[in-house]
């Protein structure tokens, strides 16, 4: 496997393991395979009734290209997949669909150790990570942001490994209670909580900041620019297929709720893959830069909104810029000029760059958006279903996806981002109950310790002291 940066398509050498420590691109761009793998039929139809683990192994082993041994990348699959991990799972499926209506399911993908979908890649990227530092006799440090769910996944994912030392930054403002418990209980060791006054744009603009220094060029990324974390997204759209679809060859469609782009961008890649996926459908709450984008071909910025999907409280997805640049047909001097325009005036047309809203279309992509009152409601259109409840960001995609499902018989997945027990608000707006909480989470917000998380303004020199000192 190589790979090439989306800036400069002409330097092709870089390995797997090489981009899985680095983040960004020495140029800015991001990492993407010189080609996609392909799961051929007959290789699908063999994992058609097989269990996560052996899904996983067989998708991250094409994406990894033998630059991790076989049976230590096994090893790893089963360390990140284990039952400590992921004990919450019901019959040792740990991605299962949830039935809502007759072609309309749910995906669950938070079944693991901090009850969000962030944990499928970074349980995986832990182990990858901790594997070539110990090969290499490193220690990394790496500085990551979230607006919620990143960052107590990648906190549990890291929490004592020797190998490295974690800085995440997240805003003040915006995560729910339970989110900020999670972090802050993890704080301590080899993790350090940053805390900004502003939102979570901000934190990522500082995370770019210090990254384009020299200093601080070296810092490693667990946010989903890492290409090792999307490639470890993939197999659970191979493995909500395979569950979804009666034969293997059948299409079916896929509703993302989407902020940074990483997990709709995971299942654009197992459609370039091969695996059978009709439409791609991205969904947005009220920050619509990205339905916009779709429906129009225009990118431009837009203050963020905060709402109740706090995750989605984006209004820049670093990975479009890995999508973009297919669109613009791997023409990396073109990508370039279209991310440093966006850059400088916020604003930026496909219809510029030869290329149109067409081109997400023909790769399968539509969009919509949702607002609190749709959320609400599909929260309580799913219960009333099936007795299930779904949290908010989940909400979004269940809400488009009951007003994009056509009149066919071809089964939508719309892509289960979290337990709602993180956004108990909501779910007593919506329901007038809290479901009760399991063990592992009872009273978890009144554990959180004093001085877990370091505040600082929207300075990246403050920021530039901190990691100074504790790195």
């Amino acid at each position: 496997m190589k790979m090439i940066s989306t800036r400069d398509a002409a330097k092709v050498g870089w390995s797997y393991k090489d981009v899985l420590l680095a983040g960004l691109a020495p140029d800015g761009g991001l990492y993407v395979p010189s080609e996609y793998p392909q799961l051929s039929r007959a290789e699908l139809e063999t994992l058609k009734s097989a269990p996560y683990l052996d899904i996983a192994y067989a998708v991250k082993k094409k994406l990894i290209g033998g630059d991790i041994p076989d049976e230590e990348l096994r090893r790893m699959v089963e360390q990140a997949y284990s039952e400590s991990s992921f004990g919450a799972a019901e019959g040792g499926n740990i991605v299962p669909l949830v039935k809502v209506e007759e072609d309309f399911y749910v995906q669950q993908l938070s079944l693991g150790p901090t009850a969000a979908f962030k944990d499928m890649a970074m349980q995986q990227l832990g182990q990858e990570m901790d594997y070539e530092l110990k090969r290499r006799g490193e220690h990394l440090t790496i500085l990551g942001a979230t607006s919620g769910d990143t960052g107590s996944a990648a906190e549990a994912a890291f929490k004592g490994l020797g190998t490295v030392t974690l800085f995440m930054l997240s805003p003040e403002a915006g995560m729910s209670a339970f989110q900020k418990a999670q972090m802050g209980m993890l704080s301590g060791g080899n993790i350090f909580n940053i805390s900004v006054r502003g939102r979570f744009d901000d934190c990522q603009d500082l995370v770019k900041e210090l990254k384009g220094e020299e200093e601080f060029s070296k810092l490693g990324a667990v946010n989903s620019i890492n290409w090792g974390r999307i490639s470890s997204q993939v197999p659970y759209f191979v493995s909500g297929y395979l569950q979804a679809a009666a034969r293997v060859g059948d299409p079916v469609d896929f509703v993302v709720p989407s902020g940074n782009f990483g997990d709709m961008l995971s299942g654009y890649i197992a459609k370039q893959m091969g695996v059978p996926i009709r439409r791609l459908i991205v969904a947005t709450n009220e920050n619509t830069v990205l339905d916009k984008l779709f429906r129009t071909g225009v990118y431009e910025l837009a203050s963020a909104q905060v709402t109740s999907s706090p995750s989605m409280d984006i209004s820049k997805a670093s990975n479009y810029e890995r999508l973009a640049f297919d669109v613009l047909r791997r023409d990396a001097a073109a990508l370039t000029k279209y991310m440093k325009e966006f850059e400088s005036k916020k604003c930026v047309d496909l219809k510029d760059y030869g290329a149109s809203a067409d081109d997400f279309a023909a790769l399968g992509f539509s969009s919509d958006s949702s607002t609190h009152a749709n959320r609400l409601q599909a929260i309580r259109d799913v219960y009333k279903k099936c007795k299930y409840v779904i949290d908010p960001h989940t909400a979004d995609a269940v809400s488009v996806g009951f007003r994009e499902k056509k009149q066919d018989s071809v089964p939508m997945v719309c892509m289960g981002t979290a337990l709602p027990v993180k956004f108990e608000d909501t779910i007593q707006e919506a329901l007038g109950f809290i479901p009760e909480r399991s063990a592992r989470f009872k009273d978890l917000e009144k554990a959180l310790p004093e001085n877990a998380f370091h505040v600082i303004d929207i300075d990246a020199e403050q920021l530039r002291q901190y990691i100074r000192a504790n790195a």
